[in-house]
């Protein structure tokens, strides 16, 4: 595996595990603290890992700014939160989420999920 994948989450330490289990699985890891953030780091990005709720910017307020933008509009993003309302997850599939993880997580689903978006 190989490619660089932004982590948008609030809390470091999710962050953290997260990029631990991406690193190990061969992924560069970039960390951004919220969509603010996550938006001037999108350079060379081959995927998001992304929370919901964050401050200045939501998730779901960073897909709708992703979409926005032709290029930006092309990186898959799959949601990582504690959130498992289903009109939550089909607004972010609306916004163009390619997936959507339940907190806590487990390494082996993320990068599952992570390895069928990026094929």
């Amino acid at each position: 595996m190989s490619g660089k994948v932004l982590i948008v989450d609030d809390s470091a330490l999710l962050r953290r595990q997260v990029g631990a289990a991406l690193t190990a699985a061969g992924y560069q890891v970039v960390g951004a603290t919220d969509g603010v953030d996550a938006t001037t780091k999108l350079a060379d990005v081959a995927l998001i890992v992304c929370d919901i709720n964050m401050p200045r910017m939501s998730g779901l307020e960073l897909l709708a700014e992703l979409a926005r933008d032709t290029v930006t509009q092309r990186i898959p993003v799959v949601m990582l939160t504690t959130e498992g309302h289903p009109d939550l997850i089909q607004r972010a599939k609306t916004l163009g989420a390619k997936g959507w993880l339940i907190k806590p997580f487990k390494a082996e689903l993320l990068l599952s999920l992570i390895g069928k978006v990026l094929a």
